[in-house]
């Protein structure tokens, strides 16, 4: 008994501390959790972002521009407290997003799309294929609309569609002395705006997710002829390339690269990159059948994260789908089948291949760090409440300018997923506000402002030096990245001022047959002033 007595005695001090550390964690814990920074839902959610965007714009440097953005929002947030500031950067961004599955996946998925690219560049098959489009292609022209034909064929993914188009025509462009900061505008005009308008792609499978209760694909296929911006653009990319026209930096680009300089500016870390030896057995097969196979892959893996092998049909399971496991299955599927094709046809030991995987990855490196970056500037922003603070705004116009409402939903997309680099981040805060404002009232201008939220989404995510996908066409161009932004900039702003009136238009007339024509006929026409003011690039 006594001995039972002594063995307790020695237990109950360690019962204790363990019950203390327990209530402490619990308490420490539920302090945590009602933590809310004193700038929450104020304008001051914004500054982070604003200040990383301006700081890469004037100093051209990304990587600490947005690693000051991500202070100043960690700052913001602990109210500058040392300890709250380390702990919000690390704890809750740079990790917290990384051990997200969504965003890890992503990651694995660029990192196989760079084998793919490493695979296909050395197995000859891009060359090969530039050597044939050569063949068909004669002018610069041709090689620009044969880059914006290819961005348009893929539709699935931005950035499967960055990635691929840039790896396939970067030789062909080059060889028409197309500069590289074209390439990267035209692969990122038809990224991100050819896939908000594609009713099969893991855009519209994010778009249709948002909008509760209501039939999100329907809506979304009822919506595509007023994603003005979108269509716009194309409007406006085509017409440029065919009456030889540029203006602001892009001019100059332009102008270099007909005399041999295809970057312009002293910024150009893809200059001298290092050739790899190129086999010679490689034919345009070697391009088509790995590219086809990645596209079938991920649209198989798309629709099997959605359920369609337990039942969903097609158009349900690609709603349903999770894009980032989806697109990683596909792609792993897609590299073993390019692997095993070139053992077939004998092109790659499979020594070079396996080579291949580290040298994708190291290619993968740059993007992936802005990215890392990119999500935890985003994470300090949404811990200051930046989207409740932008739905008070929204909410709070429905009333006054009912009509105007599609043009005021477009340019606070356009400025919170240009603050933020993220469109479906943004479509996540405004449809399900625009689906409440007008569910029982006026469906027709739901379906207008709807589309205005994705298109304002898409302009945002388009100009924003900090969006994935301008990330992602920078990467598959080979572009210095803030040369990108910055030539990319006034096209993007021009085709959304006309987008803008464009939704003026349809807030009154609310038919897209009205219009669309409108906002056609008014680009068409800013694009005859540019020739005229600034002249063909043709002309000496």
């Amino acid at each position: 008994m006594k001995q039972m007595k002594k063995r307790w005695m020695m237990l109950l001090p360690t019962v204790l501390l363990m019950a203390l550390a327990f209530s402490t964690t619990v308490f420490a814990a539920e302090e945590e959790a009602e933590y809310v920074p004193a700038l929450h839902a104020t304008f001051w959610a914004l500054v982070p972002a604003v200040v990383a965007i301006g700081l890469a714009l004037i100093t051209k440097e990304v990587y600490s521009s947005l690693f000051v953005g991500i202070l100043m929002g960690a700052l913001l947030y602990s109210g500058f407290q040392f300890e709250r500031t380390v702990t919000h950067i690390f704890v809750d961004g740079i990790i917290g997003v990384l051990s997200d599955s969504y965003n890890v996946g992503i990651l694995v998925f660029l990192v196989i799309l760079g084998a793919m690219v490493s695979l296909m560049n050395k197995a000859g098959g891009s060359a090969a294929f530039g050597q044939f489009a050569a063949g068909k292609i004669k002018n610069r022209v041709g090689a620009q609309l044969a880059t914006i034909l290819l961005g348009v064929l893929i539709f699935i993914d931005d950035y499967f569609n960055c990635l691929t188009v840039g790896s396939v025509m970067r030789p062909v462009t080059d060889k028409f002395k197309v500069s590289r900061a074209k390439l990267a505008y035209l692969i990122d005009a038809t990224a991100a705006p050819v896939c908000i308008i594609a009713p099969i792609s893991s855009w519209a499978a994010a778009v249709t997710g948002f909008v509760e209760g209501e039939d999100g694909f329907s809506i979304f296929i009822r919506a595509i002829p007023y994603n003005f911006y979108a269509i716009l653009t194309i409007v406006m990319m085509v017409g440029m390339v065919l009456m030889k026209t540029e203006f602001g930096k892009m001019k100059t680009h332009e102008q270099n690269a007909q005399k041999g300089d295809l970057y312009t500016t002293p910024g150009r870390p893809y200059e001298n990159v290092k050739e790899e030896k190129i086999s010679t057995k490689g034919g345009v097969a070697d391009l088509l059948i790995p590219i086809i196979s990645l596209i079938i892959c991920c649209v198989i893996g798309m629709i099997y994260t959605g359920g369609f092998f337990e039942g969903a049909d097609f158009v349900t399971a690609f709603s349903n789908s999770d894009a980032s496991l989806g697109l990683t299955l596909g792609s792993f599927f897609g590299l073993v089948i390019t692997i095993v094709l070139y053992q077939i046809r004998r092109v790659l030991s499979f020594k070079d291949c396996m080579d291949c995987i580290p040298e994708g990855f190291r290619a993968m490196v740059p993007a992936i760090l802005i990215l890392t970056f990119a999500w935890t500037l985003k994470a300090m922003t949404d811990s200051l409440g930046a989207d409740l603070y932008v739905a008070g705004l929204v909410e709070s116009s429905a009333g006054a300018f009912l009509n105007f409402l599609p043009a005021i939903i477009f340019v606070v997309g356009c400025l919170l997923a240009f603050a933020t680099g993220t469109s479906w981040g943004t479509f996540g805060i405004l449809i399900p506000i625009v689906v409440a404002v007008f569910q029982n009232s006026n469906p027709q201008l739901m379906i207008i402002s709807i589309s205005a939220c994705m298109a304002g989404a898409v302009c945002g995510d388009h100009c924003s030096p900090i969006s994935d996908t301008t990330i992602m066409a920078s990467a598959g161009a080979q572009c210095e990245h803030v040369n990108h932004v910055t030539t990319q900039l006034p096209y993007a702003v021009m085709a959304a001022a006309i987008s803008f009136v464009t939704y003026i238009v349809a807030g009154f007339a609310q038919s897209a047959w009205i219009a669309l024509p409108v906002g056609i006929v008014l680009m068409v026409a800013a694009l005859f002033v540019i020739r005229n003011i600034s002249g063909s690039l043709e002309e000496k």
